[in-house]
C-alpha cells in the first residue's frame, strides 16, 4: 500500500480508501438497501481487514442509509480499539436528510447542524475531512466557506473538501477563499473510471494546478467494470448494477474497455477489476481510490490491485481505447498551446496544413 499526500496538507492517506456506502441499508432505507445492507458485525470484520491491509482512510457520509453508515463506522472503530490518530476519517453533508426545507444543502445552518450529528454518530471529537456532498445552487459560496472556516477554527473539522462540483464553481471557491482569508477546499471527490473519463476535461487540470487531492468514487462504475457484466459474462444476482443502475455509462465503451482489460488481466493472472483499479491508481493527479464492498472476498480482490503494475505499453493501450472524444474548447486550446512549446520549425507545406 502506498500513501499519498492529501492535496497541500501534511496528511498522507492510503492509495485505496474504504468507502462505507454499503453499510446499513435496511429495508426502510430506500435505494440504499439496493446498494448494500452490511450489518455491524460484518462491518467490523471489513474495517479490520481494511486496516490490516494498510488502509488508513475511511470515507462515509451522513446521507448513506440516513446516518446508519456513520453509526456503524463509528461503532466499528470503537469496537476494534482503533487509535483515533491512526485513521483519517472523512464524511460529507449536503444531501436530503429529512422532510424539512433546511434538512439539506450547504447553508450555514445545515452545515453546523450536520457536523454535530455526524460527530455523535461517528463517536469522535473531530472529523479529518469534511466534504460538501453536492453543488448547492441556492446558498452563496461565501456563506458556505465562512461556516467551514469557523468549524476548522473550532477544531471540529481539520480539512474541507467538495464532491461533484463543476470546475467553474470550484475554481471560484478557491479564489474566494484566498480573498476572504478563510479555509479552502483541499480535495475533490469525483466519479472517475476507465469508462467515464469526463473528469479529465476540466476538473483534473484544475485540481493538479491547485494542488488539490483527487478522491475517486465508483472506480468500477458501480460494478460495471468488474468483469461480471458485458458480452459473455453473467452478473451475480446481488450485484449492485443489477439493482441500482448507476452511475450512467456508455455501455458500448464499457464493453470495449472490459474486453481489453480482460486480455491484459489474463497476462497478469488477475481479475478485470484489478486492472481497472490499477489503471486508475496510475492516473496523474489521483490521490486515493474509494472502494466499496459488501464481502471480505471483494475487499481482498480490491486490495490486490495495489500489487498490479501495468506496463507502459498496457497503459498506453488502455488510454487509447478509452480516450475522450474531442471537445471544444479543449481541441482548440490543445492546438494553440502546441505553438507555445519549442519544436522544430515546420516546412512551408507542414505550416500550411497546421494552421486553422
Amino acid at each position: 500500500m502506498k500513501y499519498n499526500q492529501l492535496g497541500r496538507t501534511g496528511l498522507f492517506v492510503s492509495e485505496l480508501c474504504l468507502g462505507t456506502m454499503t453499510l446499513g441499508g435496511n429495508a426502510d432505507a430506500g435505494r440504499w438497501s439496493a446498494i448494500g445492507a452490511v450489518a455491524q458485525d460484518a462491518a467490523n470484520q471489513l474495517i479490520a481487514q481494511a486496516l490490516s491491509g494498510g488502509i488508513n482512510f475511511i470515507d462515509t457520509a451522513d446521507i448513506y442509509s440516513f446516518g446508519q453508515s456513520e453509526r456503524i463506522t463509528g461503532a466499528a472503530l470503537k469496537t476494534l480499539g482503533v487509535t483515533r490518530s491512526d485513521i483519517i476519517l472523512a464524511t460529507k453533508t449536503g444531501g436530503v436528510m429529512g422532510p424539512g426545507p433546511n434538512d439539506k444543502g450547504a447553508s450555514r445552518g445545515h452545515i453546523m447542524d450536520s457536523v454535530q450529528r455526524s460527530l455523535e454518530r461517528l463517536q469522535v471529537d473531530y472529523i479529518d475531512l469534511f466534504q460538501i456532498h453536492a453543488s448547492d445552487p441556492v446558498t452563496p459560496l461565501e456563506e458556505t466557506l465562512r461556516a467551514l472556516d469557523d468549524l476548522t477554527r473550532q477544531g471540529l473539522v481539520r480539512y474541507v473538501g467538495v464532491s461533484n462540483w463543476a470546475a467553474g464553481k470550484l475554481g471560484k471557491s478557491l479564489g474566494l477563499s484566498e480573498a476572504l482569508h478563510v479555509t479552502r477546499f483541499e480535495t475533490l471527490q469525483a466519479y472517475y473510471s476507465i469508462a467515464g473519463r469526463d473528469v479529465e476535461r476540466e476538473l483534473v487540470p484544475l485540481v493538479r494546478e491547485e494542488k488539490m487531492g483527487l478522491l475517486v468514487w465508483s472506480p468500477l462504475a458501480g460494478g460495471l467494470l468488474s468483469g461480471k457484466f458485458g458480452p459473455g459474462a453473467s452478473a451475480e444476482s446481488d450485484a449492485r448494477r443489477s439493482q441500482f443502475d448507476f452511475p450512467p455509462v456508455d455501455r458500448d465503451l464499457a464493453w470495449r474497455c472490459v474486453a481489453e482489460m480482460r486480455d491484459i488481466a489474463g497476462k497478469h493472472a488477475v481479475s478485470v477489476s484489478r486492472i481497472a483499479l490499477a489503471w486508475l491508481l496510475a492516473r496523474p493527479g489521483v490521490t486515493s481510490v474509494i472502494i466499496g464492498v459488501k464481502r471480505s472476498d471483494q475487499l481482498t480482490e480490491n486490495l490486490g490491485a495495489t500489487d498490479v503494475v501495468l506496463t507502459t505499453e498496457e497503459l498506453a493501450h488502455l488510454d487509447a481505447i478509452s480516450a475522450l472524444s474531442p471537445h471544444y474548447p479543449g481541441w482548440m486550446i490543445e492546438h494553440q498551446d502546441a505553438e507555445r512549446y519549442p519544436r522544430p520549425f515546420p516546412s512551408t507545406a507542414q505550416h500550411a496544413t497546421q494552421r486553422l
